[in-house]
């Protein structure tokens, strides 16, 4: 039995997207591990808890902070967020109030490149159609109490920090960490 050529390069390029698939299905933990660590500065990721995105501990640590993987289930945009901001994604994820009390600090060094949300909206049903639609490069996040807000624009564009998500519970300052390219 014979095979034509394009039923032999369809046959590789199949077994290929096989193998790609299971590659990318079979992530090791050392490798979740390294992309969460990458979304701060070494001295809080080298001893922070390592989060998968379904809750599991991937590795324990001593400094409070929680470093993930992935923002959201499968996104690779790594994050590192210190107690506050841990507290502030379960009312997210849960659709609950929230209210900063306090400053809190989350980093994205790898930003969130392919990964955008709306500006307005976290819940927002098409965010990567959304038209706020907003991807930021390496940034970091910060949580103040709602009235010291005041007076940050809102327009990713602008050039400098910005509000995210200002009309609701969850609002914050983003804060671009690298110059534009």
């Amino acid at each position: 039995m014979s095979f034509s050529l394009t039923t032999r390069v369809a046959a590789v390029f199949f077994i290929f997207l096989m193998v790609a698939g299971t590659a990318v299905a079979e992530e090791s933990t050392q490798e979740k591990i390294d992309r969460a660590m990458s979304a701060a500065p070494s001295a809080i990721s080298a001893n922070a808890t390592i989060m998968n995105g379904d809750g599991t501990i991937l590795r324990e640590g001593s400094n409070g902070w929680t470093c993930m993987p992935d923002t959201m289930p499968g996104d690779k945009a790594p994050m590192c967020n210190d107690a506050l901001w841990m507290k502030m994604m379960m009312a997210v994820g849960s659709k609950a109030d929230f209210q900063a009390d306090r400053i809190g600090i989350s980093y994205m060094l790898a930003g969130d490149v392919g990964a955008g949300v709306s500006n307005s909206d976290p819940y927002h049903p098409d965010r990567a159609n959304a038209e706020d639609y907003v991807e930021t490069g390496p940034h970091m996040m910060i949580i103040v109490p709602k009235e010291m807000l005041k007076g940050i624009t809102d327009d990713p564009s602008s050039g400098g920090p910005y509000v995210m998500w200002g009309d609701t519970p969850y609002a914050h300052i983003m804060v671009p960490v690298a110059p534009d390219e």
